[in-house]
């Protein structure tokens, strides 16, 4: 009798577990429960979202199908749109002037503090130079998704959140430099032929085109919107420029993260009522961060729990980046004459890591020398996705307790 009914039970979940409207709205239900029972232990919604995510997925319960990633991904890139967007306008000229040399500064230390740390400490522990430099340029990414939803959860402001929005925004750029480089030196040394020169040549022309665009929807932005009064007609316009900017970035892969930063960094300095664009889209904001933070967990697999090897060079991945956000900031504050709360508290904003990590690995499948070494390929990928199993259920309760400490809260 108990086969027939597990064996209906899995016939059921096949049955709805490939349906792409069944797995939002089970993922939209998941999270919001365990969102709350998050919160009642005292740790953000966002864990429990992830938590959500995770049990949900196929690692789990299975509710949500593997085959579904794909078109997830749709929701994803709305989500990181937004949240990129919201990034770009808290780059006032003004604000600018005031924080643009300390945060420069403290970007630079923490991003350094984490590749040097990592690559130090998987070589120590046998990794091969070239595989160790390539998880510490990793490792420098920040997810900014979190920190951005944790700090509009709380209503945090002041210089600190200003301090964190700058270095989280300047942190992918400079990834993505550091990432071209390491991987072009270790590509000539393990034989795979990619130029240096090229790959960073690559990068800045990716990274210029990514911005120039990003200005230029930013500008079209607020030509369509300075004369609009209706909330509705604003909500239609601005999501409808948001999501083609995305869709335009993508075709021609650049990055659509820096355009929407971009976009947004215009938009707050061509208009004093950007405020009203924000505002406007906050209305479909959190289902859409629920939804953005339940598929991650969705990608995390319990399996690369199993590998002793995955386990132990995770483990000091993981410690290192710590130390290496968190050493670095605070050594670039005091470089930069930021006051105490900064220096001692905003380090741990910097923990948490998902998207940017992830995509930056699996970059490695277009590098021939990764190509015909698939073994050493996934030995890596299972790497990132341990560090971002772990990050992304400590990172943001960490970042929580540094907005707390650090910012003021209205």
């Amino acid at each position: 009798m108990f086969s027939d009914i597990s064996g209906y039970l899995l016939e059921l979940r096949e049955a709805f577990s490939h349906h792409i409207v069944f797995g939002v709205g089970i993922l939209l239900m998941g999270s919001y429960f365990m969102g709350r029972l998050a919160e009642k232990v005292r740790l953000p919604a966002i864990t429990g979202f992830i938590l959500a995510g995770l049990l949900l997925g196929p690692s789990c319960i299975g509710l949500v199908h593997q085959d579904l990633d794909e078109t997830l991904a749709t929701i994803t890139e709305i989500a990181l749109a937004l949240i990129a967007l919201v990034i770009g306008s808290e780059f006032s000229l003004r604000k600018l002037r005031a924080i643009g040399r300390p945060v420069v500064i403290i970007t630079l230390f923490q991003l350094f503090g984490a590749f040097i740390l990592v690559t130090t400490g998987l070589v120590i522990a046998g990794m091969r130079l070239e595989f160790a430099a390539i998880l510490g340029a990793i490792a420098s990414a920040t997810a900014p998704a979190a920190t951005v939803a944790i700090i509009r959860e709380l209503k945090a402001r002041g210089p600190f959140v200003d301090y964190l929005y700058g270095i989280v925004a300047l942190d992918d750029a400079g990834c993505v430099l550091l990432f071209a480089s390491v991987t072009a030196i270790a590509g000539n040394s393990l034989g795979s032929g990619t130029g240096l020169v090229h790959s960073v040549f690559h990068a800045v022309v990716e990274i210029f085109s990514s911005l120039v665009l990003g200005a230029l929807a930013g500008w079209l932005l607020h030509l369509l919107t300075r004369g609009r009064k209706r909330i509705n007609e604003i909500l239609i316009i601005s999501l409808g420029v948001i999501l083609i900017l995305s869709a335009i970035s993508n075709s021609f892969h650049l990055s659509a993260l820096l355009a929407s930063m971009a976009a947004g960094a215009v938009l707050t300095n061509l208009s004093k009522k950007t405020h009203r664009i924000i505002n406007t889209l906050d209305s479909i904001a959190p289902p859409l961060y629920a939804a953005f933070f339940a598929i991650a967990g969705t990608e995390l697999n319990m399996t690369v729990l199993t590998s002793p090897y995955i386990l132990l060079m995770g483990g000091i991945f993981v410690l290192a980046r710590a130390l290496g956000k968190i050493i670095g900031v605070h050594i670039g504050a005091s470089a930069a004459h930021s006051d105490p709360l900064t220096k001692k508290y905003l380090g741990y904003g910097m923990l948490p890591q998902a998207g940017v990590a992830i995509g930056l690995v699996l970059f490695l499948d277009t590098i021939p020398y990764f190509v015909m070494n698939r073994e050493i390929t996934t030995t890596l990928i299972n790497i990132v996705l341990f560090s971002v199993l772990v990050n992304e259920l400590t990172g943001p309760p960490l970042s929580r307790y540094a907005v707390i400490h650090g910012a003021k809260l209205e």
